[in-house]
């Protein structure tokens, strides 16, 4: 059994519980490997911002689970190193679909674990998150819990509609299952494709699709529901097209990706939506640099040559995401 506590890292529960009442949100960046980590830790330790680390299950089996556990110890040294002292750092199991693998995360240093049940039929979704919270609270991990279904592809999750969570059901389900914050479905989707055309509108001038808005009617309903209690939204990336024409001028073949734009993701920050899940922007922002270098430059073979400047792009883009978006640079001095 290896205590989060002893590699130096936080919970969500009091990070989460300043946010709701400092509305902005605090930055969930998934990552898979050493640049992207390195990325997150820079950006984060720059602008004094909280940060969750979140692991998918693909991920963790792609990282090994043990060196995970190191890494996410280095990751607190290296944010010390960078002049971060208190650096308030969440290492989370994003999309857990098993009771056993929210228990392995725990065991293995987690602070934070997410069980999502939200394809199940009500009652056995609300029976695994209880089981799992009631798991976790003996070691003082928070657990996160999802309701509605959010569309699109990203590692094991994939959905091909979004169901909106029902406002109705949020206050028996957190009080039946104890979960220590909530996953809602209001439009947004994983994947870099989080819209099809047909849901679009398209400019005019540019000809890029324009997504729907986000259902904040729903949002609103919800924390009427439940005033001050931390909100989560997943499939957040804005899919930046600066990163898509890149890729696609470079060899790519992304067309009509599109994803939540920036201005609805503030709103949301500013409301008990504490918690915004990025994914994709950063797999754009390394393939976008990765692709440059190999155009410009066929013979380069180094991978610090290419992943260098990835992990550069990624550090540019957590810094936007954190001062621009969710507002949370400054709050962990």
């Amino acid at each position: 059994m290896v205590s989060y506590k002893e590699i130096g890292l936080v919970n969500t529960r009091a990070m989460f519980a300043k946010a709701v009442k400092g509305g902005y949100a605090i930055p969930a960046f998934n990552f898979n490997n050493m640049e992207q980590l390195q990325a997150i830790i820079q950006a984060c330790a720059e602008t004094k911002s909280p940060v969750i680390l979140q692991v998918s299950k693909g991920a963790r089996n792609y990282a090994n689970q043990t060196l995970l556990r190191y890494m996410a110890e280095g990751a607190v040294q290296y944010a010390k190193e960078l002049g971060w002292k208190r650096p308030q750092i969440v290492l989370h199991l994003d999309h857990g679909d098993s009771y056993e693998l929210c228990k392995s995360c725990v065991q293995t240093g987690f602070s934070s674990v997410m069980i999502d049940g939200s394809a199940l039929p009500y009652d056995e979704n609300v029976a695994l998150t209880k089981k799992v919270v009631r798991y976790a609270h003996r070691f003082g991990v928070t657990v996160e819990a999802e309701l509605g279904v959010l569309a699109g592809v990203e590692d094991e999750v994939a959905a091909e509609e979004s169901h909106y969570t029902k406002p109705e059901e949020v206050v028996d389900f957190v009080t039946k299952t104890g979960c220590d914050s909530l996953a809602i479905s209001i439009g947004t989707s994983h994947g870099a494709y989080k819209f099809k055309p047909e849901q679009c509108t398209r400019d005019p001038k540019t000809g890029k699709l324009v997504p729907p808005p986000l259902a904040f009617d729903v949002l609103k309903q919800i924390e009427k529901k439940l005033p001050g209690f931390p909100i989560v939204l997943h499939g957040s990336s804005s899919v930046p097209q600066e990163y898509v024409d890149i890729i696609n001028t470079h060899g790519g073949k992304l067309p009509d990706a599109v994803g939540i734009p920036e201005e609805q993701l503030r709103k949301a920050a500013k409301s008990a939506v504490c918690k915004i899940n990025i994914d994709s922007d950063s797999r754009l922002a390394m393939t976008a640099a990765v692709r440059k270098v190999f155009v410009e430059k066929p013979g380069e073979f180094d991978p610090r040559k290419y992943l260098g400047p990835a992990r550069d792009e990624m550090v540019k883009l957590y810094k936007h995401k954190i001062i621009n978006v969710l507002g949370s640079d400054g709050k962990a001095k």
